[in-house]
This record gives structure tokens, sequence and C-alpha cells, in this order.
């Protein structure tokens, strides 16, 4: 019953991420007008032109899935509450509180999807843009503040290539493609 549930958010996880994209991409796009402004005119063409659509449509897919599973991810916590209740005897009354916190569990969940989406589907399609541009690599840059990770503020100002994405904190990802990163990619354009 869940699974088809969560088969029923496909349409509307689809137009949700889909607006995002399209929201992520015209801001991403706007960015790249306001620095091509001081390009020469052939690349600035490039990155304006620059094939994103294959990149976004993987986007987009992504996701789909990962907003289809906040249902499946609350019901499997419900059901592993529920058995630990019954494994170690805790009160019917303790239990019904957790299961109640599940909204907040699953709200949580669903602001760091949203976080961290926005900020990779910028950062995948500034890669689109830059190695339609002839980039092979940018500057990973930080938010500058008190939030920053230890290994994130580590990498700021250091050359990255697009090729090979570092591992940080046991994930491996570009700048702004993990999860609650704020970092962003700088990318460096050959002349």
């Amino acid at each position: 019953m869940l699974r088809r549930y969560a088969e029923a958010l496909t349409p509307w996880a689809l137009g949700v991420a889909e607006r995002m994209l399209l929201d992520v991409n015209a801001r991403d796009l706007a960015n790249w007008r306001a620095l091509t402004a001081e390009m020469q005119t052939e690349i600035r063409r490039e990155i304006l032109e620059a094939p994103t659509g294959e990149r976004t449509k993987e986007l987009l897919a992504q996701q789909v899935t990962l907003i289809k599973s906040l249902p499946l991810e609350a019901a499997q916590r419900v059901h592993e509450l529920t058995i630990r209740g019954l494994e170690d005897g805790t009160r019917a009354k303790e239990i019904a509180a957790e299961i109640m916190r599940s909204g907040e569990v699953a709200e949580s969940r669903a602001m760091l999807i949203a976080r961290t989406e926005v900020a990779r589907s910028s950062s995948v399609l500034t890669q689109a843009r830059a190695e339609n541009a002839g980039s092979t690599g940018y500057i990973w840059r930080t938010a500058r503040d008190g939030d920053v990770r230890p290994s994130h503020k580590a990498m700021n100002g250091r050359f990255v290539r697009w090729g090979e994405p570092p591992t940080l904190d046991n994930l491996r990802g570009h700048a702004g493609c993990l999860p609650n990163c704020r970092c962003y990619a700088e990318p460096v354009i050959p002349d």
C-alpha cells in the first residue's frame, strides 16, 4: 500500500522537481550571463548554448526518486519503532510519542533533500556549461562562515578537476553536491 502511495506521488514529485530545476537553471544562467559579459564573444556563445538538457534529465530522475522515498522512509521508521518497542517492552504511550515525532523527522529529511538538491543542481549545470567552454576544473569556494565544515574549509581555494571529485567525510562529490554543502565551484575557463 505504501509503495502504491509512493507511486501516486510521481506526478507531484515530477512537478516539484521540474519547477525547482527550472528556477535553479534560470539563476545559474543569469550568473553565467553576468560572468560572460567580460569574456570574448565566442566563449560567451559557447557557455550560453551549452547542452545542459541531458544533465537536467538526470537530475530530474534522481530528484523524483528522492521525493518519492520520503513516505517509505517515514513508514519504515514507524515500523522499526514499533518492533523495537515490542522487543524491549517500551510502553505504548512512549512508542506513540516517538511515532508522532516521525513527522518532524520526515520534514527534516525533506528540508535536507531540498537544500542539497538545489545546490547540487546548480553545481551540475555550472559544470556542464564550464566543460562545454573547455574548462577542465574549478576552484573550490566555501560560504566563508562559521558553519563551513573543516573538510570543506580545507578545500577552499584548491583546484579540482571535473573528472576527479574529492572525497570529504567519506562522501565523494564536487563543491555544492554533498549533503547540506553551501560551497560552490568557480570554473577555470581557458584563455
